[in-house]
């Protein structure tokens, strides 16, 4: 990520002094703003590559996350309340014969 911030920067920076050389040092916010618009654009077609291979990783790692979130330790009483949840129901009527009859 902070290869790609670099990158991002440098490429800013490459503008920058390129449109100074082309004579927009006498305007800074001009300068400023259409380095800022380049240097986006240019981020936006040539570091896609790095910029997808980033956004992989931290889908990866929030996955992750959300995994270990959701597992249920074995000693938490969560984990007994599911177990208990789990096994099979008795037929109380077949239990109870006092219940067959009615």
């Amino acid at each position: 990520m902070v290869r790609y911030s670099l990158l991002r920067i440098l490429i800013f920076f490459g503008f920058l002094f390129l449109f100074w050389l082309i004579g927009l040092r006498n305007n800074p916010v001009l300068l400023l703003g259409a380095s800022a618009i380049a240097s986006a654009a240019a981020s936006y077609i040539l570091l896609r590559g790095m910029r997808d291979e980033i956004t992989a990783k931290l889908v990866d790692r929030h996955e992750a996350k959300l995994e270990a979130k959701h597992e249920v330790d074995p000693t938490s009483d969560e984990f007994a309340e599911d177990a208990e949840d789990e096994r099979p129901l008795h037929d109380t009527d077949a239990e109870n014969p006092r219940n067959a009859d009615r």
